[in-house]
């Protein structure tokens, strides 16, 4: 299934790192000044993305952190200034992929002034995504004015794109931009990457900087965490294979989602054993697939000059002061608080343009097949015994509900809502750590790369491969917890 011939048709010029640089240690490295301004830079910059990504702090009767409660402060209070926000960047991204491709293929004739002030090379995509772009344009005004048939405009179809994905999306990626870039430009990313480093590259062979990918998507959202791993990709400080696994592997749900699923199937309480649970159950995947194919095929190569990790030995003490005079040479070179942050925001908002669309069409599409077609109860029918081997009760329900969570990652929970606590927790675990779905990460992951390319059957794949290590892990972690008499 997995072509690796594709990989070299890909028309965009990669680089290779010629030579692995040597470790080092504390010794050989040319530690910077710690001087009192960058220092300030780094720590006020720090401190603002912290306190806004990690800080719990209580809102309407619950605990969580500003970040979220900004968004759903907006999505929730003005709902339909979100949607006519939404609907214009779909729409701007219909069109101006459209005149991209329409000049890129000599159909059109634009000047070198107009070309720059929109900055159409950027996008310009392949034909499929072309057509995702503009399909979404066309469905967003539909599902917007609610005009349009109940199959397609329907809570369960249309309303839970638009209302739960697109509206989120939409404001997630350009306010999450903002405080995301204060990391990356001003210190951020070289500290927290290089604590990590001890972690990160041993287990799942990527960078230690990656490690704020993951902060990003679990505190925030998978699209932040994606819009930092676009963002470190284009400044050739992450490969091809790097980008991959970040994204199919640590691109993950909020700890705000996890909590609204433990809610749906009435485990609210149990919400600290799933949320480790599901913590270590993202480790395991990625610790085993970044060893297999498709994942450990995927070259390491660079779309812009390579800058990658130095590897680094010592003790605890050495990785904070190297981490430290990494972050202040950093911030350092970057601009002000102000100048980063605009930049970010600027930023978040043409990648939400490039990428609505897409989520849009595809991810719709994805629900539709769920909602009215027995596409997926005919799939799992040779998972019930598997699960009644199991011991997992309510197989019949926990079968489809094992797959369906590839079009979109709430539906499993709302399908076991009734079924028995066993087979929930199974469900509500499963369904979070499977990570790649098509009502949105996967449209995403596939728009967002598409100079990798990270391919619908790869994606496709990766989910068979995910739910098949998940399942004995997740079922081994829910007979404990009953056996504990937790359930």
């Amino acid at each position: 299934m997995f072509d690796e011939a594709a990989w070299s048709r890909d028309e965009q010029e990669t680089k290779r790192v010629e030579t692995e640089p040597e470790t080092k240690t504390l010794e050989d490295i040319d530690l910077t000044e710690i001087r009192g301004g960058p220092v300030s830079k780094f720590v006020v910059a720090f401190l603002i993305g912290f306190f806004f990504f990690l800080v719990p702090v209580p809102w309407d009767g619950q605990i969580t952190v500003p970040f979220d409660i900004v968004v759903s402060w907006i999505t929730g209070t003005y709902p339909t200034f979100a949607g006519a926000y939404a609907l214009a960047l779909i729409i701007s991204g219909g069109l101006l992929t459209t005149l991209a491709e329409l000049r890129k293929r000599g159909a059109v004739s634009i000047s070198d002034s107009l070309t720059t002030q929109l900055a159409l090379p950027y996008w310009e995509t392949s034909t499929p995504f072309w057509f995702f772009r503009v399909a979404g344009a066309v469905l967003a005004p539909v599902l917007f004015l609610e005009v349009g048939p109940e199959w397609l405009i329907g809570p369960s179809t249309g309303g839970l794109v638009w209302g739960t994905l697109i509206l989120s999306v939409a404001v997630i990626i350009p306010i999450g931009a903002i405080f995301i870039n204060l990391f990356v430009e001003l210190g951020g990313l070289e500290f927290v990457g290089t604590m990590a480093r001890p972690i990160m590259r041993p287990l799942f062979k990527i960078p230690g900087r990656s490690a704020l990918d993951s902060v990003a998507s679990w505190v925030g959202s998978y699209s932040v965490g994606l819009y930092v791993t676009r963002n470190v990709f284009d400044r050739g400080e992450y490969s091809k294979r790097d980008v991959y696994i970040i994204s199919t592997c640590f691109a993950t749900v909020s700890i705000g989602f996890v909590g609204v699923v433990a809610a749906t199937v009435d485990l609210l309480e149990l919400f600290p054993v799933i949320f480790l649970s599901y913590l270590l159950c993202i480790a395991v995947t990625a610790a085993i697939l970044v060893r297999i194919p498709p994942l450990s095929r995927v070259p390491e190569e660079y779309v812009a000059e390579p800058n990658p990790e130095t590897p680094f030995r010592g003790s605890p003490g050495d990785y904070f002061r190297f981490g430290l005079s990494e972050a202040v040479t950093k911030a350092e070179e970057g601009g002000t608080i102000v100048g980063a942050s605009v930049r970010g925001f600027i930023d978040g908002i043409k990648l939400t343009i490039l990428i609505l669309g897409t989520i849009l069409s595809i991810g719709l599409a994805a629900v539709i097949v769920a909602e009215y077609t027995p596409t997926f109860d005919i799939i799992s029918q040779p998972l019930i015994p598997v699960f009644e081997l199991l011991g997992i009760p309510d197989a019949e329900i926990v079968a489809p509900a094992s797959i369906i969570g590839i079009t979109e990652m709430f539906i499993p929970a709302l399908l076991v809502a009734e079924a028995e606590a066993m087979a929930r927790f199974f469900i509500a675990l499963l369904s979070i750590s499977q990570l790649i779905f098509f009502s949105a990460t996967a449209p995403m992951m596939m728009d967002m790369f598409s100079d990798i390319p990270i391919r619908f059957r790869d994606l496709v794949l990766l989910f068979v491969m995910r739910t098949i290590i998940l399942i004995p892990v997740i079922t081994v972690i829910t007979h404990a917890v009953a056996a504990l008499g937790l359930l």
